[in-house]
This record gives structure tokens, sequence and C-alpha cells, in this order.
């Protein structure tokens, strides 16, 4: 209970990142099962709609003019223009959030987390392996959504975002997927 004129706790901004394939949004939806006051950080973008999602809860959708007109205002956390389109994180979202004494959870790449922490250095920062390079193929082969060149791209992408996981304070190697889960929620715990 807080008392009159107290200001609560700050709350803590958690970030995950890891490569294409390696299960972080598994991970992620079966983290907020379990800390349900946890905050969930959707990020903004100027690309299209997919069919399944939605506006406010995939994703919130917006013109690639509002997107830079709040890159102007500083209106982003983080923002990255990948492929054509931007993706960015909301400082209001956070500053509200973290003010008020609640737990944010943010999944986004390297690149976002490197600009977060420039903002946010006491972010407690967690980095998803997969078991090895040939069981991330595998994953991604299995999804059946890429084509080769695509995949080849990811796996690209994910040597060069695995060089980066030293600046994480916390690695799990996501291999036995109730145990990947068992260690996050721990993580989660210590911090909370």
């Amino acid at each position: 209970m807080i008392s009159k004129g107290m200001k609560p706790k700050r709350g803590h901004l958690f970030i995950i990142s890891a490569p294409s394939g390696a299960g972080k949004t598994t991970l992620v939806k079966a983290v907020l099962q379990q800390f349900r006051d946890m905050l969930y950080s959707i990020s903004y973008t100027t690309r299209k709609p997919r069919a399944e999602e939605r506006d406010g809860i995939d994703y919130h959708f917006i013109s690639k003019q509002d997107f830079k007109k709040g890159i102007n205002k500083g209106r982003w956390a983080e923002w990255a223009e990948v492929y054509g389109n931007y993706y960015g994180t909301s400082v209001e979202f956070i500053e509200k959030s973290l003010s008020s004494g609640c737990d944010i959870l943010l999944d986004i790449d390297v690149q976002g987390t490197l600009q977060i922490l420039k903002h946010y250095p006491d972010s407690v920062t967690i980095f998803i392996l997969p078991p090895s390079m040939n069981a991330l193929r595998k994953r991604l082969e299995v999804r059946g959504s890429d084509s080769q060149a695509v995949i080849e791209k990811r796996l690209l992408n994910a040597r060069k975002e695995m060089t980066q996981k030293k600046m994480y304070r916390h690695i799990i190697v996501n291999d036995v997927l109730s145990e990947a889960i068992k260690e996050l929620s721990a993580i989660f715990k210590e911090y909370r």
C-alpha cells in the first residue's frame, strides 16, 4: 500500500531479443501468461497489417508520415527502418508505465536494444539463443513461411545478432522449451 504523497516504486524494463526462429515469441507468450500484471509493449509500424493482425493488439499501425513526425518530435524510445517500413517503441508508454510502477516487456532486436539502453541503462536484457545454427535452420524450414533465399538471409542476420549477445545481462539457450520458460521466469522473479 502506498501512503498519500509517496510515489510508487519505478517499474522494471525487460528486453528480450533473439534471432528469427529462436523461439522468442513462444517464450514471451508463456511468461506473459505467468506474469499477467506485466505490460507488453506493442510496437508501432508503418507496414500494412497481415490478415490475422489487429491494430492495437499485434501492432499499432500508422502512416509513414505520422511515424516520421514522431521521429522529429522524439516520440520513439527506439526505432528502425526495416525493408522500407518503420517500427518503433513509444517513449510515452514506457515513461507512464515505469513511473506508475508497472513492469514492461519489450520484444525488440539488437539494434533497438542498443537505442533503449542509451535512455534506460538499467534495463534487464535477455538474449535467447537457439541450441545450434543447424537447429535454427530446421526451425526456419519447418515454419514453411519463407523461401530458401529468405531463410539464408535470416541465418546470416542471426549470426550477426548472436555476436552481440555479450551486451545482454542474461542469455538463455532455447533447446528444451519448458526449461527455457523456467529460466526466463526465474529471471523475471529475481528482479520483481
